[in-house]
């Protein structure tokens, strides 16, 4: 895969679960719970989580990403047989000590290092981001963490892509959107945004309007698609 080049970015938005922390940390964690199903599990918890969300935009019944990713693990653990209140409050709390992706800290140096603005545009709610971020030690790396706490809805509303770009008080073709998620890349492209799609599982492109402005396999490409060497 050859890597894109982008010119005249001044701020990049990161997405934040899928993209900077790794969602099936959280079912791998728990594994010697779970068994030989806690892929399955991460799977089924991870679509649950954003299908909630996303029914919960377009029916104005707004709650929490907390909420819903618990609504979505107590579908998820009586979909595949797990009643067990402790191994649920034990996923729950290990939602909060989700890991990054073991490139993200040295991206996140470099782009500093190039005078990069950076700041996070995320589903999560404000105490699961911060406890991400400590958790991880990324912690002045990003002038502003954004939560759906803010817009009272989900990505992929366009009111909520336009709290990042007021935020950065920049041109949108001026911020780079960087997501793993193939839905969120396309519809941050639609936006507006300049459109960068991390596709860390090799998924096919997505049947919706607009694509990425490039794909790049994982952020540790970031870096030389914005600063490449001359």
């Amino acid at each position: 895969m050859n890597t894109p080049v982008l010119s005249g970015i001044k701020a990049c938005i990161f997405d934040a679960y899928g993209t900077l922390f790794d969602v099936s940390s959280v079912a791998r964690a728990a594994k010697d719970a779970l068994g030989p199903k806690w892929i399955d599990f991460s799977h089924m918890w991870r679509m649950k989580q954003l299908q909630y969300a996303w029914m919960r935009s377009l029916t104005g019944n707004y709650a929490d990403f907390w909420q819903v990713t618990g609504d979505a693990l107590d579908y998820t653990m009586a979909s595949m047989d797990f009643e067990d209140d402790e191994l649920r409050d034990r996923l729950m709390g290990l939602y909060l000590e989700i890991l990054a992706y073991k490139e993200v800290p040295d991206t996140l140096k470099q782009l500093k290092q190039n005078g990069c603005k950076m700041i996070i545009l995320s589903n999560a709610t404000p105490k699961m981001l911060d406890s991400a971020i400590k958790f991880n030690q990324l912690g002045g790396y990003f002038s502003a963490v954004i939560s759906a706490e803010e817009a009272k809805k989900y990505k992929p509303h366009p009111d909520f892509y336009q709290l990042g770009a007021d935020r950065l008080g920049l041109p949108k073709e001026q911020i780079c959107f960087i997501t793993s998620n193939g839905w969120d890349a396309y519809s941050a492209k639609a936006f507006g945004f300049t459109t960068l799609w991390c596709n860390r599982f090799d998924q096919r492109p997505e049947h919706l309007p607009e694509s990425p402005d490039g794909v790049i396999e994982n952020l540790s490409q970031l870096p030389a698609c914005l600063y490449p060497k001359k």
